[in-house]
């Protein structure tokens, strides 16, 4: 009985607090809130400031910035919907009376729902959290903004504090839980060395570059390509591939009138290049023709004008490779099981769903329908549905690497998800779905210099970068250190 009233007469002398404070900002004749607060929360309503924001933080060059648009957004929605379509029904609590608040500063329209808890403010914490879980700086310079997003809706009658403060509350919350669900990526820190760059002629006109390129490659990418290059570098030799010619055998005779290799197709064909590149001696020129482009967008050549650029100026650096077996290369990944039908599920559904629907859709969907295959590495036996190796630590860290921040680390990057102990599949998608993959027992991953492992009950396929490839009973990979020079932007 005794503790009831003690809540009772906290709960009391908040609410009284929370008017006294309320009614001190509504009677201070401060010139700067009657102007700045009327026209700082209109531009909260609906969001349009925050999307405005979103918009100009997209369309910078900075990757984490950008991505920290397009979390700010997501959370921003989830927040507003929990906000309006719950907590606002769950307490109810009346506006504050608007007489108090000069006229100059009154919302015009005073909302009719709830007072608790502020709906702007907490779509201004969680867009702000959001950004600042990808960029911290920018996260900073928000949280002001948000903040201020706050005062103007108890300066112009609209919520009293400890509204805006629950608001704030929530739309943290729900950042942080969706940083938990879906990490963010977190720039490596184990390669510290700076990358090797290469003493190369500058090549204003693309003077000994022999260009081989597919004209129907990525849909049509790869004519765009042609007549660009042929625009910027007009002395450069260009080879086009017919439906009948051997790519490998027109990139080795074009590596022997070349002073530069180029290439220009998807990764399958950017690798081949890469292994007569190697085998002759030559720097290799990537320009992005293909579907994808994970290696040219990995070296910073994900538009053929950051290549021409490369070439002109003569940037050129050493990036890593894995060999298989001592004859085969990989720039980018291999996989055995179903790795690569999860990736081809994930890439087909993510711009319509967006990236972490589509990744929880593909593993369920893989696990579900796949065949796993058993693995002898390391003298342990397992069942993987899913095993992916990079060439590089890829990002982030979890069963949905996607980047790479370098690519002369000298490691090769192993993610493995083992399905063949009790309620595995259960257990996974249970531990993606709370955010925990990377510390559930079902889940291996390894940065290594070297790797192998042996297939138990046969020969498995096993794809390399995109294409799936030969069948393996036991497979070596090892990197190789710097064994690439191409031509890339450097810092």
């Amino acid at each position: 009985m005794l503790e009831g009233q003690g809540i009772r007469q906290i709960t009391g002398g908040l609410g009284t607090l929370d008017r006294e404070v309320f009614e001190a900002v509504a009677e201070s004749p401060t010139a700067l809130l009657d102007k700045a607060m009327p026209i700082l929360t209109r531009a909260a309503d609906h969001s349009k400031l925050w999307f405005a924001i979103a918009a100009a933080l997209a369309a910078t060059g900075s990757p984490s910035v950008r991505r920290g648009a397009g979390r700010g957004v997501v959370t921003l929605a989830v927040t507003s919907l929990v906000t309006n379509q719950f907590a606002k029904r769950v307490w109810k609590r009346q506006r504050p009376t608007g007489s108090l608040v000069p006229l100059v500063r009154r919302a015009r329209r005073m909302p009719t729902s709830n007072s608790f808890p502020s709906g702007h403010s907490a779509s201004a914490a969680a867009f702000a959290v959001g950004v600042g879980l990808e960029s911290a700086p920018v996260g900073l310079g928000l949280a002001l903004v948000a903040g201020l997003v706050g005062l103007s809706r108890v300066a112009t009658g609209a919520h009293y504090p400890g509204d805006v403060f629950a608001g704030f509350g929530i739309g943290a919350a729900i950042a942080v839980l969706g940083g938990r669900l879906v990490p963010p990526v977190v720039p490596a820190t184990l390669p510290m060395t700076e990358p090797l760059s290469i003493e190369t002629p500058e090549r204003p006109e693309g003077e000994g570059v022999v260009l081989v390129v597919n004209p129907a490659s990525g849909s049509g990418n790869g004519a765009r390509v042609i007549d660009e290059v042929r625009a910027k570098l007009p002395k450069a030799e260009i080879v086009e591939l017919g439906e009948d010619d051997d790519p490998e055998a027109v990139l080795r005779s074009a590596a022997q009138r070349a002073e530069v290799l180029g290439v220009g197709g998807g990764d399958g064909t950017v690798a081949g290049a890469a292994a007569v590149a190697v085998e002759a001696g030559l720097p290799l020129a990537v320009f992005p023709a293909g579907t994808f482009n994970h290696f040219a967008k990995d070296i910073g050549c994900d538009t053929v004008e950051r290549t021409v650029t490369a070439i002109r100026t003569g940037s050129a650096s050493y990036v890593d490779l894995v060999c298989l077996n001592e004859d085969q290369l990989v720039i980018n990944t291999a996989s055995i099981g179903a790795y690569p039908a999860f990736v081809r599920t994930r890439e087909k559904l993510e711009h319509k769903i967006g990236k972490p629907m589509a990744g929880l859709y593909a593993m369920l969907h893989t696990l579900r329908r796949e065949k796993p295959v058993r693995i002898r590495y390391d003298n342990k036996t397992l069942e993987t549905s899913l095993f992916f190796l990079g060439n590089s630590v890829y990002l982030p860290s979890g069963f949905a690497p996607s980047r790479r921040t370098r690519m002369d680390d000298g490691l090769i990057d192993i993610r493995i998800l083992e399905t063949g102990r009790r309620f595995s599949r259960l257990r996974i998608l249970t531990a993606i779905v709370l955010g925990r993959l990377e510390r559930s027992p079902l889940y291996h991953e390894m940065q290594v210099p070297e790797f192998s492992f042996e297939a138990v009950d046969g020969p498995t396929s096993l794809a390399r970068d995109g294409e799936v490839g030969d069948s393996y009973v036991h497979a070596s990979f090892s990197a190789r250190y710097r064994a690439l020079p191409v031509f890339r932007p450097l810092p």
